[in-house]
C-alpha cells in the first residue's frame, strides 16, 4: 500500500481507533470502520482490553483478593487504555504486550 493511502487511512479511522480503548466504544468502531485497518486493529485491541476489565471486574468481587485484583487490574487497564489512546492519537499501530498476541487471533 502507497504510503499517501496509509496516511489517508490513518487520518480517516484515528477517532474510531481512540475511542476504541474507551470502554465497550469499540464495539462502534467494529461495527462503523471494520474496513479501515488502523481502526480495526486499534478496535482489536480495546475489545480484547475490554474483555479483561470485565474479567477483573468479575474476579473483583471475590472477597480480600478480589479486592487487590480490582485495584491493580482497573490501574493497569487504565495506563494501558491512556496510552493506547496515546499511540492513535499519533497515528502509529503500537503493539501492547499480551493485548497484541490475542488481538492477532481475534476473527471478525
Amino acid at each position: 500500500m502507497p504510503a499517501v493511502e496509509n496516511e489517508q487511512e490513518i487520518r480517516d479511522g484515528k477517532f474510531f481507533a481512540i475511542i476504541s480503548y474507551v470502554f465497550f466504544l469499540c464495539i462502534i468502531t467494529l461495527m462503523l470502520k471494520k474496513d479501515n485497518k488502523f481502526a480495526l486493529y486499534h478496535a482489536k485491541q480495546g475489545l480484547v482490553l475490554f474483555v479483561m476489565e470485565v474479567v477483573a471486574f468479575i474476579l473483583s468481587i471475590i472477597p480480600l483478593l478480589g479486592w487487590l485484583i480490582g485495584v491493580l487490574g482497573y490501574a493497569l487497564f487504565l495506563l494501558v487504555s491512556l496510552w493506547g489512546i496515546m499511540q492513535a492519537f499519533l497515528g502509529i499501530y503500537c503493539r501492547i504486550p499480551v493485548i497484541t498476541k490475542i488481538s492477532e487471533n481475534v476473527v471478525i
